[in-house]
């Protein structure tokens, strides 16, 4: 991988991984346009960094938030971090659950499969359309809310539909307030992230023979700027209910993808 690979991989992972657009979806088809050959050992350390890299802009982003749950939870009290706490981990266990059962099946998902990227992408738009169009409130996230919001984090594990696109659509589908849907939804990924990452470095399957760091560094500050940039916007963009654009990108990027299969 060159240089300007990892760039263009790295601003696609930053942008993709909060705009509701399929981060998954657009790194196979940028490695499909790539005619990507690396090895699998290989390809999966440059997703682990470039998801490190997007982890990390989510922390900077959301750094006051999470100061505040962690002073909370270390008062050892029944309060609102604590709560908050709860309904991250309930949120996580759908899509958990999901890796750990399914994770040879998921693995296969991710060898090209453009065709399937382009029916998902399909599918994202349709409801982001849908949450652009529901009415606004102010209710805030409840344990059952945080799990149905975690079923749609487990499926967004499928190339094409859009992690933030499916859990935000949802909780503002479910009546929650826009703002704090967006905080819910980026907030609650996060563990999910570390974990994945701890959990590939811990397989013994990533190769570290032969690599070369130096587009791999400039692939991490990439994701990790672009990411700092989409997270606020992204915020913004569900405030002003502003979901249609993605919506139609999703359409159009689908609807190329499907062509080009049959092409």
């Amino acid at each position: 991988m060159t240089w300007i690979e990892a760039l263009i991989l790295g601003v696609i992972q930053g942008l993709t991984e909060f705009l509701p657009v399929s981060s998954s979806g657009h790194l196979e088809i940028v490695k499909a346009l790539f005619g990507d050959t690396s090895v699998a050992g290989q390809s999966m350390l440059t997703t682990v960094v470039l998801h490190g890299a997007t982890a990390l802009s989510t922390i900077v982003v959301f750094r006051k938030d999470l100061l505040e749950i962690f002073k909370g939870l270390f008062q050892f009290k029944w309060n609102d971090e604590t709560k908050f706490s709860l309904k991250i981990i309930i949120s996580m266990i759908p899509a958990a659950l999901v890796g750990i059962l399914f994770e040879e099946q998921i693995e296969m998902l991710f060898d090209g499969q453009i065709l399937l990227v382009g029916f998902m992408l399909l599918i994202t738009g349709g409801l982001l359309l849908l949450a652009d169009r529901a009415k606004t409130t102010e209710k805030g996230v409840s344990n059952t809310n945080a799990f149905i919001i975690g079923i749609s984090q487990a499926i967004a594990i499928l190339p094409g539909i859009s992690r933030s696109g499916a859990t935000i659509s949802t909780s503002v589908l479910l009546g929650i307030d826009r703002t704090k849907a967006a905080r819910f939804s980026f907030l609650m990924v996060v563990p999910l992230i570390l974990g994945k990452i701890a959990k590939d470095v811990g397989s013994g399957m990533i190769n570290l023979e032969n690599v070369n760091a130096f587009p791999l560094s400039i692939g991490f500050v990439a994701a990790f700027i672009t990411g700092m940039l989409a997270c606020t916007w992204m915020i913004k963009l569900v405030q002003d209910s502003k979901l249609s654009y993605f919506a139609y990108y999703c359409f159009v990027v689908g609807i190329i993808a499907i062509i080009a299969m049959y092409v």
